[in-house]
């Protein structure tokens, strides 16, 4: 028997929930960059999880300024602790984070600064039972291992199409074998490489380079049993998910609601 994954879709409002859900998809990632916007949906979205018997989780706002530790503490901190609170709400039970932390183009000083941030965000998170996982940019294995070392209660969010970015070959195979048990959370879509995060260009899985194949079946043989989201729009989901459901049962995967 192969090992049971969870598929899900990025949603961006309560009609995308209803297109994920119909697809057969068990969960929508839902973006909260705006706290007070949100609130004004949060009625709807648990209307839907009770009537649909879809679940969520979080993918938090981009950090501003990722060299700017002011901002930081004064904007970015505030804003996720008022997620948590959002997502207590919506018994969403994982948030994944942006905070950059590649050595090549963040200071020693301010991943220092990064990693005590992570760990009070952490720490509010156990106390309601959320897990943080932070989302690989351009990091490999190596600049993850300070992060992970003073944090033993962060898990990660793997990225594949953002591995694939400032990199001569994807860099989520060093990253799995180093760190198989961090990884809480997939997200995938496919790039063409590039020399700057202004090339993350979420295509559709295979009209990029990513080999998802080699990548599926090493999350195979590491024994991934977690949730993976589609990051690309519902659209798009709806006509690349056989694609990506056979990728994955030709990995050896099951696949649950499929």
């Amino acid at each position: 028997m192969g090992n049971t994954i969870h598929l899900g879709g990025t949603a961006r409002s309560p009609d995308d929930v209803r297109r994920l859900h119909a697809l057969g998809l068990s969960f929508a990632e839902i973006p909260i960059s705006d706290t007070g916007k949100f609130s004004n949906h949060i009625a709807a979205y648990q209307d839907l999880r009770k009537k649909l018997g879809i679940y969520y989780l979080c993918h938090g706002p981009r950090e501003g300024d990722p060299n700017n530790p002011e901002t930081l503490e004064s904007t970015y901190l505030p804003k996720l602790m008022e997620i948590l609170v959002i997502m207590s709400e919506l018994d969403m039970m994982v948030l994944t984070v942006h905070l950059w932390v590649d050595a090549r183009f963040v200071s020693p000083e301010l991943i220092d600064y990064k990693i005590g941030f992570l760990r009070r965000v952490i720490d509010r998170a156990k106390e309601v039972g959320i897990t943080i996982c932070l989302e690989n940019l351009s990091e490999t294995a190596s600049h993850l291992a300070s992060v992970f070392k003073a944090l033993p209660d962060l898990g990660l969010t793997l990225d594949l199409g953002h591995a694939q970015l400032l990199a001569e070959k994807n860099t989520a195979i060093g990253i799995l074998d180093q760190y198989p048990d961090r990884i809480k959370h997939l997200h995938i879509h496919d790039n063409r490489g590039g020399n700057s995060p202004s090339e993350d260009l979420h295509l559709p899985v295979g009209e990029g380079i990513v080999d998802f194949e080699a990548i599926f079946q090493k999350l195979n043989d590491i024994g991934y049993q977690e949730t993976i989201t589609l990051e690309l729009k519902p659209a798009e989901i709806e006509e690349n998910l056989s694609k990506v459901i056979q990728l994955f049962r030709t990995a050896g995967f099951l696949i649950s609601n499929q």
